[in-house]
């Protein structure tokens, strides 16, 4: 079927295009990583990133991103923690024999760390050190008079440098309480800029960095240390993207996510050689300004990474009645610089995808799902369940509502013979284009234009079987052939329709993109069609959006998506 169902759709690729014979591997070194070896794991977490996740459904904490990344990361665990709003090394352990020592090496005190900070009042002293029993109460702790049965807290503090209106101290906590810096240094009239739960001035950031931190290997035994300066004037959102962007692997990534990042109602993407901005509204003078600094910024590079001078920026008028809108209307509009060309690429995870701003409303790939593409690379859904148990090359994976084809692309990259279904026959020639852009061979995939409910149903009726099926679908579409579909509603009878298709010990990746549908009702309502189905959950894993797409409570969570191996 492969052979006639891409003529369905248009010409075959050029005879003269080389194709790649065999993936490379996807090798992942994020900026934020400081050091590896067997046993250890050592980071330097941005401002705003928790070390852990706070709630099952809430965004990837740093420790939860990375062992769910990478198989080596799997056995990772947490010695310490960082608070969210704090930036600066961290120290995971990747074997048993290095989470015993470094636990020991904490508990005995052996283990040094040194913080920078910045706060907006004058000092008293040169150096002083702070003693208390921190007691929580709500959110915060207060310090209280060391007691019996109290847990003291120690910190020493000396002041590096003072300039007009500011301060710029050093502290090294003798002590591991929770908030134990920020509660101290409020305590003797220093509170950190930036924190106001504690006291400090409104800023950008909690002005508190981890800057170094010595210990013994774990093995060897060998003295080190690791030792990043502080940066307190780094935009934190940008900040927040280099820590884990991979440079000449990404730059197809978002940059401002709403009220996420400060700005509620305003988002902004790279795209390759531009910046999108979105919002309902035509740009403010406000964030013009903060346009054409971010695009000053992201023109400069971490020392190391190849350069990334941007042609421009464009702004897109977002509207809620997206069917009515004229394409011309709801395409990017110049905002300075270059104006896009009509067609052009980007990079992500290593592969080249085709964008247009011509081309209305979307561009051409769904940036919030760069993360789940990357799981058909990797081979890695999370910890414990590998995507393709026996590898990629030769399974079969079936991708509907497939768009512009771009989980299908990393399907096939990895080996997987992929069958992708889409209701535009523009969208799959694009999608075949973005596997010529990667050397991929068109021919041995099938790309069929039509329903997605009338393809399940055909492809079941002539026994085909899928090692992986992924259900993207939009929030709602409508055809005559499969009728009305709202996600919120109607998710159940999609997966339904999948189950016959899904091989035993299949995969089924499940996503919805509907800010009003609650994760747990998302999950209640596949898992009730798979047991509808008298199919059984055999693993599951949430994905939350990437951590470019940051959530919190003023911007909630859009995606839902999450991996079942289903028997």
């Amino acid at each position: 079927m492969g052979e006639s169902a891409s003529r369905r759709v248009g010409e075959s690729v050029s005879p003269h295009l080389r194709f790649s014979a065999s993936p490379a591997p996807l090798l992942s070194s994020p900026p934020l990583i400081l050091f590896e070896d067997d046993h250890l794991l050592v980071v330097n977490k941005p401002a705003g990133w928790n070390t852990h996740a706070p709630a099952p459904y809430a965004g990837e904490g740093l420790y939860d991103w990375l062992r769910h990344r990478e198989p080596r990361w799997a056995g990772l665990a947490i010695i310490h923690r960082l608070d969210k709003e704090t930036s600066g090394v961290l120290v995971f352990g990747k074997s048993a024999q290095a989470n015993r020592s470094l636990t020991g090496q904490f508990a005995t005190r052996s283990v040094r760390k040194t913080y920078a900070l910045l706060s907006d009042r004058a000092a008293p002293a040169d150096r002083f050190t702070a003693t208390s029993s921190p007691v929580r109460v709500g959110e915060r702790y207060l310090s209280r008079p060391v007691h019996a049965g109290g847990r003291q807290a120690m910190t020493q503090f000396a002041v590096r440098r003072r300039v007009p209106g500011y301060t710029e101290l050093e502290a090294e906590p003798l002590t591991g309480r929770t908030h134990q810096v920020r509660v101290h240094a409020a305590d003797r009239g220093l509170p950190i800029l930036g924190d106001t739960l504690y006291g400090g001035s409104p800023g950008p950031r909690v002005c508190l960095h981890a800057e170094s931190i010595t210990l013994r290997h774990p093995v060897t035994g060998e003295v080190m240390t690791w030792h990043v300066p502080a940066d307190f004037e780094e935009d934190p959102a940008l900040a927040m993207r280099r820590a884990f962007i991979e440079p000449g692997l990404v730059d197809a990534y978002r940059l401002i996510h709403g009220a996420s990042d400060g700005w509620p109602g305003w988002y902004v993407d790279r795209l390759g050689d531009w910046l999108l901005s979105q919002s309902e509204r035509s740009l403010s003078p406000e964030q013009l300004r903060a346009l054409e600094r971010l695009c000053t910024a992201v023109a400069r590079p971490p020392v190391g990474a190849p350069q990334a001078a941007l042609r421009g920026a464009c702004h897109k008028r977002l509207t809620r009645q997206v069917r009515h809108t004229p394409m011309a209307a709801a395409s990017p509009q110049r905002v300075f610089g270059e104006g896009a060309t009509d067609r052009f690429t980007v990079l992500e995870n290593g592969l080249h995808f085709e964008l247009s701003f011509a081309e209305g409303y979307s561009v051409g790939l769904f940036l919030d799902q760069r993360e789940n593409r990357r799981r058909f690379l990797v081979n890695h859904v999370a910890t414990d369940f590998p995507l393709f148990p026996n590898g990629p090359v030769g399974a079969e994976v079936l991708n509907t509502f497939a768009y512009t084809c771009g989980f299908s692309v990393c399907a096939a990259q990895a080996g997987a013979r992929v069958t992708s279904v889409d209701l535009s026959k523009k969208y799959l020639e694009w999608g075949r284009r973005n596997f010529a852009l990667n050397g991929l061979d068109p021919t041995p995939h099938d790309f069929i234009y039509g329903d997605a409910f009338d393809w399940l149903r055909r492809l079941g009726k002539k026994s085909r079987r899928f090692d992986v099926i992924i259900l993207d679908p939009p929030t709602f579409s409508q055809s005559k052939a499969g009728g009305v579909f709202r996600v919120e509603q109607d998710y159940g009878r999609l997966v339904a329709a999948a189950m016959p298709l899904l091989t035993p010990d299949g995969v089924l990746f499940a996503s919805a993109n509907a800010t009003t549908l609650k994760p747990e009702e998302f999950v209640r309502a596949v898992e009730a069609a798979v047991a509808a189905a008298r199919r059984e959950v055999v693993r599951r894993h949430y994905a939350p959006q990437p951590p470019d797409f940051p959530i919190s409570r003023a911007e909630p969570a859009h995606l839902k998506t999450a991996w079942w191996r289903i028997r």
